[in-house]
């Protein structure tokens, strides 16, 4: 059973609490067998935004990985993805994951289309419990890090895993170089 402390973070293995989960990520934890790889913590949802996180427990910010939900066209079919990467970087939208969307030109989704198709809650949105058949793009350097803060589905709760855990998620690509330097 998985148990994390970063800063002044002490996480429980989720299994003891999935009431702190959206519902589509407790779910994905239960269908991959997670459900006590990754710990959770619950949070003022006021801080629940990375800048607030890191200061509010005392983060060293590669620690924390922010997910943000892109979609382009080709021939007028919308492709979605999700992009991890550190909150040290940014997500190369227009470069990288243009290019793995095979798509013309690439944006982040406006907030109440991003709440409505993952159904989670915004500035909680997490890579774990996506819709089918989406694509996850985690940057290399998420992977090498041992513990990383990510969100939960909802805002009054923050995920601990290792981020090697990330790239094994359903849908999951490692890319190098998928996070620019902020």
């Amino acid at each position: 059973m998985a148990t994390f402390t970063l800063g002044t973070l002490s996480s429980v293995p989720a299994s003891q609490h999935p009431d702190l989960l959206a519902a589509p990520t407790h779910a994905a934890l239960v269908a991959t067998g997670l459900l006590d790889a990754v710990g959770v913590v619950e949070i003022d949802p006021a801080v629940s935004d990375t800048a607030a996180t890191q200061a509010e427990f005392g983060l060293s910010p590669g620690t924390l990985a922010n997910c943000v939900v892109v979609a382009g066209k080709r021939e007028g079919k919308e492709r979605f993805a999700a992009c991890v990467v550190l909150s040290t970087t940014r997500a190369d939208v227009n470069g990288v994951v243009r290019r793995l969307l095979d798509v013309r030109k690439a944006s982040f989704l406006p907030m109440d289309r991003a709440v409505d198709l993952t159904a989670m809650e915004y500035g909680g949105i997490t890579p774990v419990g996506l819709p089918a058949g989406w694509p996850l793009l985690v940057d290399e350097e998420v992977t090498r890090t041992d513990v990383v803060v990510i969100g939960s589905g909802v805002r009054r709760s923050k995920i601990l895993l290792a981020g090697a855990t990330l790239g094994t998620l359903p849908g999951a690509q490692v890319v190098t170089g998928l996070g620019l330097p902020a």
